[in-house]
């Protein structure tokens, strides 16, 4: 598909999906139950408004949304309490499926919500958000109840730097710039027209969420796209403005962290899809630097990029969800 015409027909602003009564009357008509996970790790300061907004108004006033889970990675702070406290379904993401080995990490957190939740349609919204608004969930949910061919909808904002004397207007995602954007202009152009591939905020539907295999850590929202762009091409997704989003910004060596995280599943795909054969990963050790004085350190992290299989072949999901 060209890339400007599947910007045009599939790019949408928040606002078209703003009465959010119709869209209940056509969720309701197509019978579909939606949840809403959001992942969690130390998130006390900002998790209680995201649950007070949603379920106040996308499950009290109009019922938009079926059910509200916190999928938690270990919290040390209030965040589970909050979370528990305003409302929320909440979980130990080690506790979720305790016959497999827990590990750390938000795809962790997003795979195990395929077996923990209920909906035909899960939404997925990161809890750092300091400026969350209903809009969050409706604009992303909008283009899945309408358009039945439509699989997968990312979100995409303007993404403010904070600075001590205020907000700087542009800036921000720094990853997508350096690194996706050029790769995927490189080797999957028509993924090209997805504004923020690495967006926390997006919605998809159950038959596609539990086919794919997830990365356990920065990987997840690359793979997804390759994946589902892999099996079923650009008419699967859509993408939505949801205008701006504020919340706290990585310093650049976290930034080369998740770099590194990304390119190793980015590259398995390249050689799964048959683009690029590579070798093993001779390593798994991130380089850095830091300095004392004129003396240089040189700091190293291992990073392996897990990943989880698509959760239809997990057998307790397909017995949950009667599959045979």
């Amino acid at each position: 598909m060209n890339p400007d015409k599947w910007l045009k027909e599939n790019t949408y602003h928040h606002s078209a999906f703003a009465n959010i009564a119709d869209l209940v009357k056509e969720k309701k008509k197509k019978g579909y139950k939606i949840s809403l996970c959001i992942p969690t790790l130390n998130e006390e300061k900002t998790i209680g408004k995201e649950i007070i907004i949603f379920k106040s108004e996308l499950m009290n006033r109009v019922p938009l949304i079926d059910e509200i889970a916190v999928i938690d990675s270990g919290s040390t702070d209030k965040t589970r309490e909050i979370a528990s406290e305003y409302g929320a379904d909440v979980y130990l993401s080690s506790e979720i499926l305790p016959g497999i080995e827990s590990k750390k990490g938000k795809g962790e957190n997003l795979w195990k919500a395929i077996y923990q939740l209920e909906g035909d349609i899960i939404v997925y919204i990161d809890a750092d958000i300091k400026n969350i608004h209903p809009r969050f969930v409706y604009g992303l949910l909008g283009p899945l109840i309408y358009r039945d061919e439509v699989m997968y909808v990312k979100a995409f904002y303007d993404r403010p730097l904070a600075f001590s004397d205020g907000i700087r207007p542009t800036g921000g995602g720094r990853v997508t710039e350096i690194l996706i954007r050029p790769l995927f202009s490189l080797f999957y152009p028509e993924l090209t027209p997805i504004i923020q591939p690495l967006s926390g905020e997006y919605a998809v539907r159950r038959e596609v969420l539990e086919k794919i295999p997830f990365p356990i850590g920065y990987g997840v929202e690359t793979s997804h796209l390759l994946d589902i762009y892999h099996e079923q091409g650009m008419q699967a997704f859509a993408q939505t403005d949801l205008d701006q989003r504020v919340h706290r910004n990585q310093p650049t060596r976290d930034l080369g962290k998740m770099a590194f995280g990304i390119l190793q599943a980015f590259f398995k795909r390249l050689a799964a899809h048959d683009i690029v054969k590579f070798k093993e990963f001779e390593s798994q050790i991130l380089r850095q630097f830091q300095a004392h004085d004129n003396n240089f350190e040189v700091i190293e992290i291992h990073i392996r990029e897990e990943e989880r299989p698509p959760m239809i072949d997990i057998p307790e999901y397909r017995k949950k969800r009667g599959i045979k």
